[in-house]
């Protein structure tokens, strides 16, 4: 039998327990229990040996000092090739969330609000609060495979909107936006002068053709980090594509704030663009048969789930279940999952995250599907 959460700590329950669970997860482990961590999108696999070697040879030849607030010329270029775009529109920052925040703070500190399209990542609507920034969701639903709602989204958004944040490939979902429904929510966009803020992480992970917000023109914002693709969480290191203007607003935020990412921390970054292609084929293989091996085993439940376009999650959705609950008795039984209240209303789905060698994936969601029956 399953222990029962207390009200008092399912009231304290908020956003925030993405992290919580982790926190305790965490925790129970220092006290020497065995947990499945299916809830943290943080992949198992090394960091490529290249990678770390090219950030080893620079910090031997001294590039530790301060270097420039946007970014090493080098790699601006290098992604600036990459994305047909000039080297003036790329900064380097850390890692996506400081993409978010610092936008968010940059085009709102006047006021505004932004738009959501829901279940979405955790760190969108943390940031917009700590802002005091109004947030409009657009909820969207398992029975009609994610899609976004276009009229829906001319509703939601009027004069005081600046920001359409979208999540392609989708956490917690992993769905991919199709190109035409992309199209339209770009022509949207551009109807009603909003730019869009496109979070596209898993991009060069997805399973099947991902179009980038890049492709549509207009003054729009390509947010990407180097932590999923590359195995290089811990680095901290990820980038913004956008407006000179804009950008020229991030550089002096940086520079008020932390100054530049390490040197050798981005020396390791142009070497991990320089075997992308190697690095993302196999990582994809990987997923791909991870997510197979999922559908197979989460077949056998009463679960609803959509079958991922891109690595590495699945959001199923039991009915009447309530995920805050399940997820806390979850880790009394060594597994840890996120609850899908997390992502928005959706106390009745949960986030599992493919991030374990395949023989812990495939026990931990046994024990989900023990647990729920």
């Amino acid at each position: 039998m399953l222990r029962s959460v207390k009200a008092t700590e399912l009231k304290e329950v908020v956003r925030e327990m993405l992290y919580e669970i982790s926190q305790r997860a965490m925790e129970l482990e220092s006290e020497g229990k065995k947990i499945i961590k299916l809830n943290v999108g943080d992949p198992d696999q090394p960091t490529p040996k290249e990678i770390i070697d090219a950030a080893f040879e620079a910090m031997k030849q001294g590039k530790t000092k301060y270097s420039f607030y946007a970014g090493e010329k080098t790699l601006r270029e290098k992604l600036a090739s990459i994305h047909n775009v000039s080297a003036e529109n790329v900064v380097i920052i850390p890692g996506s969330k400081w993409a978010f925040f610092s936008i968010m703070y940059l085009l709102l500190k006047n006021g505004g609000n932004i738009v959501i399209p829901a279940p979405y990542w955790t760190a969108y609507e943390l940031a917009a609060k700590s802002l005091g920034v109004e947030t409009r969701f657009l909820r969207t639903e398992i029975d009609s495979n994610w899609k976004i709602d276009t009229e829906k989204l001319r509703s939601l958004i009027d004069q005081k909107t600046r920001l359409l944040i979208l999540n392609n490939p989708n956490n917690p979902t992993s769905k991919v936006i199709e190109k035409s429904l992309l199209e339209e929510i770009v022509e949207v966009a551009n109807d009603k002068k909003v730019a869009i803020m496109s979070d596209e992480v898993y991009r060069d992970l997805s399973f099947v053709r991902t179009k980038s917000i890049l492709d549509f023109g207009g003054n729009h914002i390509l947010v990407n980090s180097f932590s999923k693709t590359f195995a290089m969480t811990g680095w901290r290191i990820g980038y913004v594509i956008v407006g000179e203007e804009l950008a020229g607003k991030m550089v002096k935020l940086n520079q008020m704030t932390f100054t530049n990412i390490p040197v050798f921390v981005q020396e390791a970054a142009l070497k991990a663009l320089e075997l992308k292609q190697k690095i993302a084929a196999g990582m994809r293989k990987l997923y791909r048969r991870r997510a197979d091996l999922a559908c197979k085993v989460l077949s056998k439940t009463g679960l609803k789930f959509t079958k991922p376009d891109a690595p590495f999650y699945f959001f199923p959705k039991y009915d009447n279940l309530d995920s805050e609950r399940f997820a806390f008795d979850l880790l009394d039984n060594g597994v840890a999952l996120t609850p899908g209240t997390s992502f928005g209303d959706y106390r009745e789905h949960f986030r599992i995250a493919l991030t374990m060698p395949e023989e812990e994936i495939k026990l931990g969601l046994e024990k989900i599907c023990e647990a729920l029956q």
